[in-house]
């Protein structure tokens, strides 16, 4: 049951991820729109972060898979 878990786990920073991700990237847009290096620059580490969760929870369903 807690292998389960786990894989439900790692569906959901997936998902999660994908989303923070996307909206990193529309973030950066509006900073390349407004010329707001700020904004870039947030956008950019709001998708890194979006990209970790969703590796991190590939990581979790990938041990699930071999346990």
């Amino acid at each position: 049951m807690a292998d389960r878990d786990l894989n439900a786990r790692g569906a959901e920073n997936r998902t999660e991820g994908a989303a923070k991700e996307l909206e990193g990237k529309v973030r950066g847009k509006v900073g390349d729109a407004t010329d707001n290096e700020s904004e870039q620059l947030k956008g950019k580490a709001q998708e890194l972060k979006g990209k970790t969760q969703q590796t991190f929870g590939k990581a979790q369903q990938d041990v699930d898979d071999n346990t």
